[in-house]
């Protein structure tokens, strides 16, 4: 082992962590993980599990529980609700107001309106192999004009020609900075030069190139290797790598035209090829002038002042650009997306300031893969690992100072460096030997994106910062096209005839009329412009019993705790609290019930998931006789790992339904009673009752026979989770015509599979569920399914459709099989289309889309069935619609009655009095799923067995990690809980 550089080596031990970007990484990949790339929020968000820390759709005055507030992981992170790049956040208004504003012509002709229609009598009408055909467009609602942020892109002529690169020796080329830098040296060579590539060719600087003419077959170039702190290749002993080009295919692009302009026989033409060309293409520029974070995103130090997240970290503003396919159009979607990078400077001071950032924050979680130079010797490292041992614990046998010595000893004799942090873990930057330096002689490197797991505190700075009303968003988009080096076009797009257009397009919108909604005694709320209500008079349409109830005050040092079950002070609370849920129509005893109090012991680094906190609250619940229902839990504070330890021990140990509120929100008299009706709202639902329903108009299609609506999702491990660590599946489904109450089946399966393993059984415990409640099964059965990505759309048809079928199939009878009509319908909110009203009367107060704004013409499909819909009213920031998709579809849905159906089961979030951003049964999946991670959370946040566990390592069992999940898991949630809504 070299070490420091110098003479001495050593075998040593070294406690690797692999911390790997995820899917669903909140800061650029991850979809919260629930999420992919920069940090746009993702899906709107989940709001706090604690009724009063709300998300984005929570209401304010008398009103319910929060809805989606920030991403659950993120994707892309272009929204949240903060300060933009350190300035005061801009007053919010239309973007481009009083600019003209004129519907695309390919639109306006009616050309779309012409291709559904002949297609309509077409045989690929039925074709079983195809998603189905888009069978009108909605007419339904108020018409209205918005700006759209995507840009029309002139095609190439063409033909593009694809080859294939292959690096030799492979051996020292796996990371993206050493290929970014072998083709970087490649484009200077003569070779590069005299083979006609200069300008006239695209490449992704690892293995793919498109070039606007014929390459000469073979094709070689050798490049002798350099990093760029070095003047130029050694004079002897250096690396040389080999380029080796090879001719793919040929890329028509007039296949994609006649799919744009609608002919049928190129219904099912696959575009990913000309599309993944024409990406690269576009990115020629951003490659060499930005830093490429994820998929089509690229980050712009001269894009805006990096913002402070304090931690070591710092965000930068980036743009995501992807070319997508439209009506008679291919355009390029642009959106602003921000993520973390890392604040250049010593490593050890940044190392201590993320772990003291947060509780349970990891020094090594932040220093894994980050490049360095040694200030002592100069050179630039990456950092595999942290050491178990510190520069005084650590030595090793060195003869040039004669005999063993500490790296401390060594450091201060050596190079007369007196080190200021000896007892911080030393870093390994070796490779394949181990290297060991103490983290204050390296200095982090500029330019470099985070790709660990954001801590909660720089999840919620990082929304602070990317947060930007429309306008601003609108603006800053404009500006990105001009990073992307789309206004003033370099060689390379011209060289393939690529052009952008400078103007967002504009396409036809509406706004769908509010469904009614009814509680008790048919009283109907009055919806404001937000889309929301409020609870002042009014009873839950049924209201549930709460008996045999306890309280559980948990103590861990918060200054607005009470003095003990015996406070006077809490009776108080206690008897408000039941005199709200009396008026909200919940049957609730006269009797106070009993009180307990668990006090914890305090927070200690060496158990970070605070498992004595957890026995400590385990003891006290035990104590109570008889078993409660419920339990009402008054936190101390917002520690997840209570709130998670605590719903881990209730669901799956104890069996017991557990409501969790803020002791300072809870006690505090102003606003009390819209806090007492947040929870109220919370325990009618997991006590069976019924909030609110939809009206007869609104519910009319709903009820005219048996239906079931369902709700399906899958959330993965995170970046920093131990490696194998399952993913999480959920399915809801209603039980009767109240369409209120959504039971779930959940399941671990697979580590980051994302079709739903076990789905069959899932479904047939939903439908045995319904026929238990309604004595009858559905004759209808509409899913909605979260969490799949675009590519994936044709997998749900072929992999979990049969599944559901087979599901059926389990009730069929002598001669009489059971075949309810099945649609799936999948529901993205993991994209960039954003909307941007034209005139202010369309719009709501702060600029952004009203409630109800839905969009299904000139930049949605051009054959399938899909459409834009934002059902909520958004509280700052831009706001994200959902885009829904038609991937199967037997009951035969027109879109004004699927648009509609959709926008009216927004409204029926149970704990919150608004519209919701994803329809309610999709988001109940999505929350079923973030309480399934609660029972994973020790695996979630890098452990497993006794200690730290690498997410990554390939040293890391994951079958223990399985086995270890399941354990965790046990059978689930409990029998007196699995068939009510305990995860709301």
């Amino acid at each position: 082992m070299l070490l420091f550089g110098a003479c001495c080596t050593v075998p040593s031990p070294c406690n690797v962590v692999y911390i790997h970007s995820s899917k669903r990484t909140l800061n650029m990949a991850y979809r919260g993980d629930r999420g992919r790339g920069g940090f746009d929020r993702g899906r709107g968000g989940r709001g706090s599990p604690i009724p009063g820390d709300r998300g984005r759709d929570s209401p304010s005055g008398f009103r319910g529980g929060g809805g989606r507030g920030g991403d659950r992981g993120g994707r892309g992170f272009d929204r949240g609700r903060g300060r933009g790049f350190g300035a005061p956040r801009e007053q919010g208004g239309i973007f481009l107001e009083n600019q003209p504003a004129t519907v695309d012509a390919r639109v306006a002709d009616d050309s779309d309106k012409a291709l559904v229609a002949s297609l309509r009598n077409t045989q690929l009408r039925n074709d079983p192999d195809s998603m189905p055909l888009r069978p009108d467009f909605g007419t339904v609602g108020v018409p209205i004009k918005l700006r759209t942020n995507f840009f029309p892109v002139r095609v190439p002529k063409g033909p593009l020609y694809e080859y294939d690169i292959a690096i030799t020796p492979a051996a020292g080329t796996a990371t993206r900075r050493v290929k970014r830098r072998i083709f970087q040296l490649a484009e200077q060579t003569t070779t590069w030069q005299q083979s006609g590539m200069r300008g006239t060719v695209a490449h992704d600087s690892s293995a793919k190139l498109i070039s606007a003419r014929v390459l000469a077959q073979p094709l070689t170039i050798k490049v002798p290797y350099y990093d760029d702190d070095q003047t130029g290749p050694p004079a002897q002993g250096g690396k040389e790598y080999t380029l080796t080009i090879k001719f793919i295919q040929e890329i028509n692009t007039q296949d994609l035209m006649s799919y744009l302009n609608g002919d049928n026989q190129y219904r099912n033409y696959n575009t990913l090829p000309v599309i993944s060309a024409l990406n690269l293409i576009l990115a020629a520029h951003p490659l060499r002038s930005g830093i490429k974070v994820g998929q089509d995103r690229y980050f712009f130090r001269s894009a805006a002042v990096p913002a402070n997240l304090g931690g070591g970290l710092e965000a930068w503003k980036g743009f995501y650009s992807s070319v997508r396919p439209a009506h008679h159009q291919l355009m390029v979607n642009v959106n602003v997306c921000t993520t973390a990078f890392y604040t250049p400077g010593n490593l050890a001071v940044q190392m201590m300031a993320f772990q003291n950032s947060s509780f349970g924050a990891r020094m090594e979680a932040f220093c894994k893969g980050v490049r360095v130079k040694a200030t002592h010797l100069g050179y630039r490292k990456t950092v595999k690992c942290l050491a178990r041992q510190n520069a005084r614990q650590y030595t090793f046998p060195c003869d040039e100072l004669g005999g063993s010595v500490s790296v401390e000893q060594y450091f201060s004799r050596k190079y007369k460096i007196k080190l200021k942090y000896p007892d911080l873990p030393l870093v390994d930057v070796g490779g394949q030997k181990k290297n060991y330096l103490p983290a204050e002689v390296c200095e982090i490197l500029p330019d470099q994106p985070f790709r660990g797991k954001l801590t909660d505190d720089h999840t919620a700075a990082m929304i602070t910062v990317a947060c930007q009303p429309p306008n601003v968003n609108g603006n800053a988009i404009m500006n990105g096209l001009r990073e992307l080096g789309f206004v003033n076009p370099g060689p390379t797009l011209g060289a393939f005839g690529v052009s952008i257009g400078p103007n967002m397009a504009v396409v036809p919108g509406r706004i769908l009329p509010r469904p009614g909604l009814k509680y008790a005694n048919n009283v109907s709320p009055a919806v404001d412009d937000r889309a929301s209500w409020n609870l002042r008079n009014i009873r839950f349409a049924v209201g549930a019993r709460l008996e045999k109830w306890a309280v559980l005050l948990i103590g861990d040092r918060g200054r607005d705790e009470f003095q003990g079950p015996q406070d006077p002070a809490l009776r108080t609370v206690i008897s408000g609290f039941m005199a709200m849920c009396k008026n909200s129509g919940i049957f609730v005893s006269n009797e106070q019930p009993p009180v307990v109090a668990a006090n914890l012991p305090p927070q200690d680094r060496s158990d970070p998931l605070r498992k004595s906190a957890i026995a400590n609250i385990r003891e006290s619940l035990m104590k109570l006789h008889p078993k409660p229902s419920l339990v009402l839990v008054m936190l101390s504070n917002g520690d997840k790992n209570i709130y998670e330890g605590l719903k881990h021990l209730c669901d799956v140990y104890l069996d017991v339904a557990t409501v969790c509120v803020h002791v300072a929100k809870i006690r505090k008299e102003k606003g009390q009673p819209q806090y007492f009706a947040n929870v109220a709202l919370k325990i009618n639902m997991k006590m069976g009752g019924v909030n609110h329903k939809l009206d007869e108009n609104s519910g009319r299609w709903l009820s005219s026979e048996p239906t079931m609506v369902v709700g399906m999702d899958v959330t993965h491990p995170g970046p920093g989770s131990a490696r194998g660590t399952p993913s999480i599946a959920a399915v809801v489904a209603s039980v009767d015509n109240h369409f209120a109450q959504y039971p779930a089946s959940l399941e671990v399966q697979e580590s980051r599979k994302e079709m739903i393993t076990n789905l069959k059984e899932m479904m047939i415990a939903r439908l045995q569920l319904f026929r238990q409640r309604s004595k009858v099964l559905p004759k209808r059965v509409l899913v909605y399914r979260d969490g799949v990505s675009e590519g994936q759309f044709n997998i749900v048809r072929m992999e979990e459709l049969p599944e559901i079928v087979k599901a059926f199939h389990t009730f069929d009878q002598p001669k009489k099989p059971y075949r309810p009509q099945l649609t799936i319908v999948i529901c993205g909110k993991r994209h960039h289309t954003r909307f941007y009203p034209t005139e202010r009367k369309d719009a709501a107060n702060d600029g952004n889309p009203k409630p109800g704004t839905v969009v299904d013409r000139g930049v949605t499909a051009v054959y399938d069935f899909d459409f834009f819909l934002q059902a909520h009213g958004g509280l700052q920031g831009t706001t994200k619609p959902t885009h829904y998709y038609v991937v199967h579809d037997e009951i035969g849905f027109g879109s004004d009655s699927l648009q509609g159906l959709t926008n009216a089961l927004s409204y029926m979030f149970a704990r919150a009095t608004k519209a919701v951003s994803l329809v309610s049964p999709a988001y109940y999946a999505d929350v079923a799923c973030e309480r399934g991670r609660c029972y994973l959370r020790k695996l979630l946040q890098g452990q497993s067995g006794d200690g730290v566990t690498a997410s990554g390592s390939a040293s890391t069992n994951e079958q223990d990690v399985m086995r270890e999940a399941q354990a965790l898991w046990r059978n689930g949630v409990s029998k007196n809980l699995k068939d009510t809504m305990f995860y709301l």
